[in-house]
């Protein structure tokens, strides 16, 4: 299998990384991999900040989740982007809302670009969230004009934009969701949420969290007993891969298994290493 150009520009999802899970990853992800930092609630901003200077020194780029409604006060905000900027140069954060009632002056992802005065903090591009196969809480026309919304607010601040979306376990809605996005004009990068290798078992707590469990049982059904073990989004790698009509679209990996296995894993399928039992039934 030769290597492959989409599966090539990946990012990572990793939750509270130690040193020597950073360490592990800077000797497998080749430099400048953005590695994001899940908007843990119990993570104190030290630890955050430290690992995300780590990660920086190790060669890889640190990109931050901000959870909007978990931000108590602006001034908490401001602070913990001038620590990240100062002691690990952070230029790109990931807004996303949060799944909580809003706990300060931010009641959505909106609210802090754009009052979240993050250029002044050294922000240059930010990720927004989307939902290929919707949320379970949103309606539908609610999520597109948000998206709207948000790049019109990011633009309008000189912010670069990308989006990130949910994971999915159906390359048709994916590739359809993207097409939508192309046809109304949307053409920003596009980082395709895929779930890392990880055990079934843990896919569908994951998924069924996420409001995507429909579409992990679609897959599960159609591989058959095929799926034991560990599996990856071999599947849907390779129907992206095919499509050719994507524009800027890249796989971005949630690390259910682990961030250093789920690096792992990216690297083998960039390189077309990856060996069939640790690719997603096809």
């Amino acid at each position: 299998m030769a290597p492959d150009r989409f599966a090539q520009r990946f990012s990572i999802e990793a939750t509270r990384p130690n040193a020597a899970e950073i360490a592990a990853l800077a000797e497998l992800l080749p430099g400048g991999t953005p590695v994001y930092f899940s908007a843990v609630p119990a993570i104190e901003p030290s630890e955050l900040i430290a690992a995300a200077a780590l990660l920086r020194k190790s060669g890889l780029e640190p990109v931050i989740h901000i959870a909007a409604r978990r931000i108590c006060a602006a001034a908490d905000l401001q602070d913990l982007l001038s620590r990240l900027r100062d002691e690990a140069d952070i230029r790109r954060l990931l807004i996303i809302g949060g799944d909580v009632d809003p706990m300060g002056p931010f009641p959505d992802a909106l609210a802090v670009i754009q009052k979240g005065k993050l250029r002044d903090a050294g922000i240059t591009e930010i990720g927004i969230g989307a939902y290929p196969e919707g949320h379970p809480r949103i309606p539908a026309a609610r999520l597109e004009a948000a998206l709207d919304e948000k790049i019109a607010a990011a633009t309008a601040q000189g912010l670069g934009v990308h989006i990130v979306s949910q994971f999915s376990f159906s390359p048709e809605r994916i590739l359809a969701w993207i097409r939508q996005l192309r046809a109304c004009g949307i053409h920003k990068p596009v980082k395709v949420g895929m779930a890392g290798p990880t055990s079934v078992p843990a896919l569908f707590r994951y998924a069924r969290r996420c409001g995507v469990a429909a579409s992990l049982r679609g897959l599960i059904s159609g591989a058959g007993a095929g799926l034991i073990g560990n599996v990856g989004p071999g599947r849907i790698l390779e129907a992206l891969s095919q499509a050719g009509d994507l524009e800027d679209a890249a796989p971005h990996y949630f690390s259910f298994g682990g961030a250093v296995e789920t690096a792992r894993y990216a690297c083998e399928s960039a390189h077309g290493s990856l060996a069939p039992s640790r690719a997603m039934a096809r």
